[in-house]
């Protein structure tokens, strides 16, 4: 997660993550949330978190499903770090 502030300069990409983090309950369950549900709860503009939505589903950390082309997205975290400590021998 560092690398999403440090490496690719993207604090808001971080704070969308975080948002997600909690309403997904750590990443177990999904959530439905629009862009402008996360602008209000973050603090952030709807571009920012539009721009900072697009750039997490580019880096696979998200996996979203609509009913429609208009409905507010289901979101899944994917947590590969999650799944490479799980695969590791003790």
């Amino acid at each position: 997660m560092p690398d999403l502030v440090g490496h690719d300069r993207r604090p808001s990409a971080f704070i969308v993550f975080m948002y997600l983090w909690r309403r997904t309950r750590g990443g177990t369950q999904a959530t439905v949330a629009s862009h402008s549900m996360m602008a209000s709860a973050t603090g952030l503009s709807k571009r920012s978190v539009q721009i900072a939505f697009a750039w997490l589903r580019r880096r696979g950390l998200l996996e979203v499903k609509r009913a429609s082309q208009t409905a507010a997205p289901s979101i899944v975290l994917r947590c590969h770090w999650r799944e490479r400590s799980s695969t590791r021998a003790p």
